[in-house]
C-alpha cells in the first residue's frame, strides 16, 4: 500500500554500498524504519541532507502491514535549515536532541500530540536567533509530558529537593531515593515554568547548566526502562561551557 505521511528523521544506518535504512519518527505511525534504496549512489535523486538528524520530511512510502522494513519512494523537505546545519552551539543541540528522542521513543503507534510537539519545536530552535544555551533543558522537560513522567509539583520551602525516582519535589526527610540538590531543585523548578520564548530568563553559567543536563538525563534512566546513556551530552557540555 502506497501511503504518504510527515516525518522526523532520527537515525540513519549504512545498509548496502548505495543504500540505507532510515528511522523516522512519523505522524501516522510512530517509529518507522525504511529502506532507501541508492542514497548513497553518487547518481541517486536523493539529496543526502534529506536524512539529516531531525530533518523535517515528507515521505511516500510502500508500507507492508506487520512489517518492520518498509521502502521508501519518495521524500522532500518540508522546512530547509535555516542555522541547525552552520552554527557549531545549535548543531550540538541538535545531535543531543536527536539522540534523547532516539533512545525515548519506541512506539510504532502514531502519536500525533508527540509529533506536533517535536516538530513545533525543532521548527523554533532552528529559527530562534540568539539567547538558545537553554533550549535543550526545556525540551528535554517538555518532552516527558508526553513520555508519561512530567514533574509534579514545586520547589517550597517544605519541598526544597526533586526526588529522581518518584519524579516529585519532595522534602529532605522524606527522599531517600537519589535527588537533586537545593540549588539544582531551584533552577529546575524555573525551567518547568518557562517556555523557548523566554528560555533566557534561567540564568546560569556553563558548569551548572551541564549539571542540569546530566541530572535531566538520570531522571529519564529512572522513568524508562532499558535507556541508554547519550552519549553526545559531554560534547554539548564542553561547546555550552
Amino acid at each position: 500500500m502506497l501511503v504518504k505521511t510527515k516525518g522526523i528523521v532520527l537515525h540513519q544506518l549504512k545498509y548496502s554500498e548505495t543504500s540505507i535504512i532510515a528511522k523516522v519518527f512519523t505522524l501516522d505511525y510512530g517509529i518507522q524504519s525504511y529502506l532507501v534504496k541508492g542514497a548513497r549512489s553518487r547518481k541517486s535523486k536523493i539529496s543526502p541532507a534529506l536524512f539529516q538528524a531531525l530533518s523535517l520530511v515528507e515521505i511516500v512510502a510502500y508500507r507492508k502491514e506487520k512489517s518492520s522494513l518498509h521502502h521508501l519512494k519518495e521524500i522532500k523537505s518540508l522546512h530547509h535549515f535555516q542555522s541547525i546545519s552552520v552554527d557549531i552551539v545549535k548543531s550540538s543541540i541538535a545531535i543531543f536532541i536527536n539522540e534523547l528522542l532516539y533512545r525515548s521513543i519506541k512506539e510504532e503507534e502514531p502519536n500525533p500530540a508527540l509529533f506536533e510537539f517535536i516538530f513545533n519545536s525543532v521548527m523554533c530552535f532552528d529559527l530562534a536567533e540568539e539567547k538558545f544555551a537553554n533550549f535543550h533543558l526545556i525540551f528535554a522537560i517538555q518532552l516527558t509530558k508526553y513520555l508519561g513522567f512530567y514533574p509534579s509539583g514545586s520547589n517550597t520551602k517544605s519541598t526544597p529537593i526533586f526526588n529522581l525516582v518518584e519524579g516529585m519535589f519532595d522534602s529532605k526527610l522524606n527522599c531517600v531515593h537519589e535527588h537533586i540538590d537545593e540549588n539544582g531543585s531551584k533552577n529546575l523548578d524555573q525551567i518547568l515554568k518557562l517556555s523557548y520564548e523566554n528560555m533566557h530568563q534561567l540564568k546560569i553559567n556553563g558548569e551548572t547548566r551541564a549539571e542540569i543536563s546530566e541530572k535531566i538525563i538520570r531522571y529519564y534512566h529512572h522513568h524508562l526502562p532499558a535507556f541508554e546513556n547519550i552519549k553526545s551530552l559531554e560534547v554539548l557540555k564542553t561547546v555550552l561551557s
